[in-house]
């Protein structure tokens, strides 16, 4: 007896140390972009090329610190006023505010009816995870729990989605063939989709491909999503940093209010205020009514306490001096518009490269008809994966680039890769 007493206690004692040492736990594949980045980091070749992350650097491949960030950095530093306590649960007001503001138009009829409520986030991620878990909460009423994203789209939304409960579904958006928008196919999912599904939108600069509807294509798409009762999931991660003006970049997103569209914007201040670290994101819900707007606020306060109980203040307080001061804001604009200037030079310079003087095989018009950040080469993952391994350019393997890698001193040298590779010469 006393020995199959301690078989049994030896049995119990071993699956206690397999549960505290998860041995049993699947080993997770590191995420893509980053991985990329760290192979990048340690290639000692002299002429390697980092087109893979998404973040702005200037023409000598250097973080480029906005100066209107180091202005408002300094007014903070210098403000003895100023303390460390906790924001509210949903931001600083005065941030949230002028965020609103800033993506919705001063004008925006649902501003001045107070139908929108605005909750600061953990950048544009956390904007997207708080809209997406409302959402999950809220909105479906026993209706099966899916969003509709583009194909392709940035990697995070389908996580996020997933980790919610939400299924993610895929609707048509580019046409590989013409490397440019497939908007029949677009129309056409969102035509043939169930009534009130939810469809996540890229105000602008769509990542990954750089590929936007026109403003006639983004009025018919309201007119299906009004037809059909459609949610508008709007994720806005490059306002001003697209085309160099902030108005500009965000028309689809104010249509969409002025018409009445159902909907939801997440915004980030990563990409056009450089403020990367700083994590500084909002969520807007544009509702029907007022007194709907305070039922809103109330459960995403709910939600939001549960998460992060209350956001950081540094980066809040940063873009709120930029967004609410006016000579702030007209160097911030003159920042944009020096990021976006380079963004679209290079583009220029690649299109000539390889047009007028390389003369490489194919149609490159696309690199200039794109806009933003990223570019849709349109080359394969083989093609990709050997400019990678043979030419020390590090891109994704779907053909992304990041145009900010690109400078006056790398890219005559990837766009010779790239001629390369495509004629089969790499």
């Amino acid at each position: 007896m006393a020995s199959r007493i301690g078989q049994i206690l030896q049995h119990f004692s071993v699956k206690k140390m397999s549960s505290e040492t998860w041995e049993e736990l699947p080993l997770a594949p590191p995420d893509s972009i980053f991985k990329l980045t760290a192979a990048y980091k340690v290639d000692t070749f002299p002429k390697k090329v980092n087109l893979g992350v998404g973040a702005y650097r200037d023409d000598n491949n250097k973080p480029w610190v906005l100066p209107v960030v180091r202005k408002a950095e300094q007014i903070l530093a210098n403000d003895q006023a100023l303390d460390h306590e906790y924001l509210p649960i949903t931001g600083l007001p005065e941030y949230t505010t002028g965020a609103a503001r800033l993506i919705l138009g001063p004008d925006s009829p649902a501003l001045k009816e107070g139908r929108v409520v605005s909750v600061q986030t953990i950048s544009g991620t956390g904007a997207n995870h708080l809209a997406a878990l409302f959402l999950s909460r809220f909105y479906y009423h026993g209706a099966p729990k899916q969003v509709y994203l583009s194909d392709p789209t940035w990697a995070n939304h389908h996580a996020i989605l997933k980790n919610v409960g939400i299924e993610p579904i895929s609707y048509s958006y580019y046409d590989p063939k013409t490397v440019s928008l497939d908007f029949d196919g677009m129309t056409n999912s969102l035509k043939n989709a169930p009534p009130r599904s939810v469809f996540l939108l890229h105000a602008c600069a769509h990542n990954p491909t750089g590929i936007d509807p026109t403003q006639e294509q983004w009025k018919v798409i309201a007119d299906i999503a009004i037809e059909k009762n459609h949610y508008a999931f709007f994720d806005c991660a490059y306002q001003g940093f697209a085309s160099g003006d902030l108005d500009r970049d965000a028309q689809a997103v104010r249509y969409f209010v002025e018409r009445g569209v159902p909907m939801l914007v997440c915004q980030s201040f990563a990409k056009n205020a450089g403020l990367y670290g700083e994590r500084v994101g909002a969520l807007h819900v544009i509702t029907p009514t007022e007194p709907a707007a305070d039922r809103v606020k109330s459960q995403l306060s709910v939600l939001q306490r549960s998460e992060i109980s209350n956001p950081p203040s540094h980066g809040a307080r940063i873009v709120s001096l930029i967004l609410n001061d006016a000579g702030l804001f007209e160097e911030w604009k003159r920042d944009i518009r020096t990021m976006a200037g380079r963004i679209i030079d290079m583009r220029k310079e690649l299109h000539l490269l390889l047009t007028e003087e390389l003369k490489t095989p194919g149609n490159w018009d696309h690199i200039i008809n794109q806009i933003g950040m990223f570019s849709f080469t349109g080359i394969s993952a083989e093609q990709s994966k050997i400019l990678t391994e043979n030419a020390h350019v590090y891109l994704t393997t779907n053909g992304r680039i990041s145009m900010a890698g690109l400078n006056s001193k790398n890219i005559r040298y990837f766009a010779e890769s790239l001629d390369k590779v495509v004629r089969g010469q790499l």
